[in-house]
């Protein structure tokens, strides 16, 4: 039988240290290289099969996951915070991570970071994120001015600023009479206009290309579920595959439950407290959303959990969970929306 070669790479802009154990764990070889595709591909291939990589998940770990994986049986990105061993030990030094990493792939401890594999899947889901980047920004810019205004005794919302020069005239009008203070919230306000701007731009620009992919044009059939709804569940979740069942999904979508159980104690039921942030937000928003919008399914679920004694939350994770579900069928069996299927694999139980 062939010796099974385990290699880490412990990355960084300029140098990549390597470190490769055999399948009995005997360090076989450290190297340091440039990190770039020619010299890590050459270090790579100088292993002999059956070679297996693995690097922690980071702002390379996508370009080295397309480009090693063609070299290798498994390139395996993997999840930092899962590597106690590494982040723990007093003795720490790059050449001394690589080999730990490489022991850790080895005996099967790491967590593996899903990517896609085509450039093309990539760079759409990069720019779904760059979405909710400025979404985000443009609420922390809006918050901003609040909260300045705030200071002066103004209690507004966001609305009352958004798209309205004369509501942004009275309020100027109501603030004390210093120049230096009205010059810094309308900085403010232009700084908020540039968000709102990049905003409408990536969502025409994200909306345009979610129309012709084919799975999100069968997502948005259900209600509560937008083009940027469904191009997020698509390019977070890439591929249905990836999950043995629903309570897995639900689990990367943070509306799953998870047990905490220690010696003689009690078990307590959470939510898990990990989870893929954009998707979670994305998948309790479409279930608020079903639920204002009603005459659908979702809205009679939620109202079947609320007169069976659920609290609103409780309720509305549930619901979460019935849409993750029927997005989830959809995509995996390739068929079409059927509000009577909804429900059909069994009720969700908080």
């Amino acid at each position: 039988m062939r010796t099974e070669h385990f290699i880490a790479l412990d990355t960084h802009c300029t140098t990549t240290d390597m470190a490769v154990v055999t399948g009995r764990g005997r360090l076989t070889k450290r190297l340091q290289c440039t990190t770039a595709i020619p010299p890590l591909v050459e270090a790579v291939t100088g292993i002999r099969r059956p070679r297996y990589v693995t690097f922690e998940e980071g702002p390379l770990a996508d370009w080295l996951f397309r480009h090693l994986a063609p070299h290798a049986e498994e390139v395996f990105v993997c999840e930092p915070r899962r590597n106690h061993l590494i982040a723990k030990d007093s003795d720490k030094d790059d050449p001394i991570d690589a080999e730990k990493l490489a022991q850790l792939y080895r005996g099967g401890y790491l967590k593996r970071v899903h990517h896609p594999e085509s450039l093309r899947r990539a760079v759409f889901k990069q720019h779904v994120a760059t979405y909710h980047d400025v979404v985000r920004q443009r609420v922390g810019a809006a918050n901003r001015v609040m909260a300045r205004l705030r200071r002066h005794g103004l209690f507004v919302q966001e609305d009352s600023f958004a798209h309205d020069v004369e509501g942004r005239e009275k309020l100027l009008r109501r603030l004390p009479a210093s120049r230096m203070l009205r010059d810094d919230v309308q900085c403010l306000w232009a700084i908020y206009d540039s968000f709102i701007y990049q905003e409408e731009v990536l969502r025409e620009r994200l909306t345009r290309h979610a129309t012709r992919v084919e799975p999100i044009r069968r997502f948005v059939r259900l209600p509560g579920v937008s083009w940027i709804r469904g191009a997020t569940f698509y390019v977070f979740v890439d591929t249905p595959w990836r999950f043995p069942g629903k309570s897995a999904l639900w689990n990367y979508l943070g509306i799953g439950l998870e047990r905490k159980h220690s010696g003689q104690g009690p078990a307590r039921l959470r939510v898990a407290p990990q989870c893929n942030r954009p998707l979670k937000g994305m998948i309790l928003g479409a279930a608020m959303t079903a639920i204002r919008i009603g005459d659908n399914p979702f809205a009679d679920q939620y109202d079947h959990w609320m007169k069976g004694g659920l609290t609103a939350r409780n309720a509305r994770r549930n619901v979460a969970r019935s849409l993750a579900a029927t997005l989830w069928g959809m995509w995996k069996n390739q068929t079409e929306y059927r509000p009577e299927w909804v429900g059909q694999g069994g009720r969700s139980h908080s």
